[in-house]
């Protein structure tokens, strides 16, 4: 009977709205319903910032799930506030300033609050601004796995995130008189704010460990609650070395966010699974995760599924065999034709094609190329031209996504808030065929005869190999010499003057954002900036862009500087990735974001349409 009941509760919170306020952990879950997900890669941290940690997508979907923030983006591109946790409020626009605070009832699955101490921990690890400057990391990076091992006592450094907003906050934050707050001063506004500063790991665990604070007695259950007195005692230790800039405690502190929540092989000490958001991790095997419910969750992302299991299955034909088997339920797997056709065979399996934001794309180099020759704006708009981006969508995408389109926006992707509006006059109907006579016609304007262009991709993309070829022929109707610059170490040679001309490859926009337009698109972005883009025009609507939240105005920019990229033949956006998703008939409201956690991006809305989903193995 309780199965009976607690689905019929699900049903009553899911007609509360998608939010699913008011209904607590205990409401929720379903009793004994289970969730096996077939995923690639292998989790091999808990803490996805580190440098090592962020080597694994797969590192990043746990703690996602596992974690709480401020606000968090859906399926649409767009913000979603997670006022159960918490609020981030502008105290200040000069000095751009925020309060973060935490609700009240946010709390840690060992028993401990969520408290400022964790946002001090994420802004000291992500921010850089505790680090010993000009320290030479390579004598301590590994240079097998990548890690970074133990620095001395009298360095600090955490490796951590850059980029991502905390770095313009270069001072200390201010911990509220409440225990739950941090106001920070940022140096100049920051668009990304809501997102951020976050908890990642719990400051009075990495506390503990750094500063041989023990959170229970030694002969207590790692898995048990930790003491309350001593959490706290740790929590203040970290406030403390912060406030003082004690290099010693900062030091260890930083080793052990550094390090200390890799996997090494064994099963991770349980006080390292201490989570706070919808799930936690109650097991780590080889090649598989299990996450189950956080019964001391109580914010607005309660899940209905009990148990959701992680299984590693890179091999296509396993993944069809485990979905006939009964052993998987959902999977996104690389998209293939021959792999859609096959998992649509299996009995109860519902297979959806779509697309994700990371697009494929061609950007042709202003200066430093090998031919130096798109220095000329009219031999730039001949090879556009003549790139066949309707013949590379229908061979390299449509077998695997019959309705795919054309992607026309470099900065905006379809389904976003003015895509429709900004292709209908961005300049991009012009480049929807390929056109010789038009080529011809600006070459011979330029005084340029058999123009070599050199094209720099990944030869073990077996599609970029592709493309490659489809465009090589394309261009020759034009008079073009398309050469090949492929390389295996393709994506280090981004960017380096003389060695090509044009670059085949995807940008992975799953962090859409005004931080990322500017990345790219501004002329003194020594981020990502790889073409030599040069525009004071362009740069001018960048930091408009760049200088305001408000939704309205950061579209009008936008749609600008996307019309300005199309009339300086830029390059060419060509379609966006394909994505296969597989999910069985005994889970329900299985839904996939463009963004990076995919079909993961909501699992806690996920219902199970039979009360256990895959059996247990």
């Amino acid at each position: 009977m309780r199965i009976l009941r607690t689905v019929a509760v699900v049903a009553a919170c899911a007609v509360a709205g998608a939010a699913l306020v008011g209904c607590t952990q205990q409401d929720r879950v379903v009793d004994g319903s289970r969730a096996t997900v077939a995923v690639s890669g292998t989790l091999t941290s808990l803490n996805p910032n580190s440098s090592y940690g962020r080597a694994s997508t797969l590192n990043a979907d746990v703690a996602y799930l596992t974690g709480s923030a401020f606000a968090y983006p859906d399926a649409g591109y767009a913000l979603v506030d997670d006022t159960s946790f918490g609020t981030a409020q502008v105290t200040s626009e000069d000095p751009f300033t925020v309060r973060y605070t935490i609700a009240d009832d946010a709390t840690w699955s060992d028993g401990v609050p969520v408290t400022a101490a964790d946002l001090m921990l994420a802004w000291a690890a992500n921010s850089g601004a505790l680090d010993t400057p000009d320290v030479d990391l390579e004598p301590y990076v590994d240079a097998a796995t990548g890690r970074l091992g133990e620095l001395p006592a009298d360095v600090v450094h955490f490796d951590g995130a850059r980029g991502r907003g905390l770095e313009l906050a270069t001072q200390a934050p201010q911990p509220g008189a409440d225990g739950r707050s941090l106001v920070l001063r940022f140096d100049e506004f920051t668009s990304g704010w809501r997102t951020a500063l976050a908890p990642g790991l719990p400051a009075h665990v990495v506390a503990s460990r750094a500063l041989g604070l023990p959170l229970r007695d030694a002969d207590a259950d790692p898995a048990s609650d930790a003491d309350p007195k001593a959490a706290r005692t740790a929590q203040d230790a970290l406030l403390d070395a912060v406030a003082d800039r004690d290099t010693a405690a900062l030091s260890a502190i930083a080793n052990v966010w550094n390090g200390g929540y890799d996997l090494t092989g064994a099963a991770p000490d349980a006080e390292l699974l201490v989570a706070n958001g919808p799930y936690r991790v109650t097991a780590v095997s080889d090649g598989s995760v299990t996450l189950g419910a956080n019964p001391r969750y109580r914010g607005s992302r309660a899940p209905a599924i009990e148990t959701i299991v992680l299984d590693t299955v890179e091999d296509p034909d396993e993944l069809v065999r485990r979905f006939r088997e009964g052993r998987v339920d959902v999977a996104s797997p690389a998209p293939d034709a021959e792999l859609a056709s096959a998992l649509a065979e299996v009995g109860g399996v519902t297979v959806r094609a779509g697309t994700e934001a990371t697009f494929e794309h061609l950007d042709l180099q202003f200066a430093d190329s090998k031919s130096g020759l798109f220095g000329d704006a009219r031999v730039r708009e001949a090879f556009l031209h003549v790139v066949p981006r309707q013949q590379l969508l229908d061979e390299l995408v449509a077998p695997v996504q019959a309705d795919a389109a054309l992607l026309d926006s470099f900065v905006l992707r379809p389904g976003a808030e003015g895509y429709e509006e900004t292709i209908a006059r961005n300049g991009s109907a012009d480049y929807q065929s390929t056109d010789v006579d038009a080529a011809v016609r600006l070459l011979e304007e330029a005084g340029v005869t058999s123009p070599e262009v050199c094209i720099l991709y990944d030869p073990a993309d077996a599609r970029r190999v592709a493309a490659f070829g489809l465009i090589q022929a394309s261009a020759a109707r034009a008079g073009f010499r398309v050469t090949d610059c492929s390389r295996a170490d393709w994506s280090g040679m981004l960017g380096v003057a003389g060695a090509y001309d044009a670059a085949l490859f995807a940008w992975d926009t799953t962090r859409l954002g005004p931080a990322a337009v500017a990345a790219v698109f501004r002329s003194d972005s020594a981020v990502a900036n790889l073409n030599h883009f040069s525009d004071p025009a362009a740069d001018e609507l960048v930091d408009r862009i760049t200088g305001t939240d408000d939704a309205g105005e950061q579209v009008d920019g936008l749609r600008e500087l996307d019309a300005l990229l199309w009339s300086d033949a830029y390059g060419l956006p060509l379609f966006a990735h394909p994505t296969l998703t597989a999910v069985s008939d005994r889970i329900g409201g299985v839904t996939r974001s463009p963004l990076a956690r995919g079909v993961l991006w909501d699992a806690w809305a996920w219902e199970p349409v039979t009360p256990s989903a895959s059996p247990e193995p």
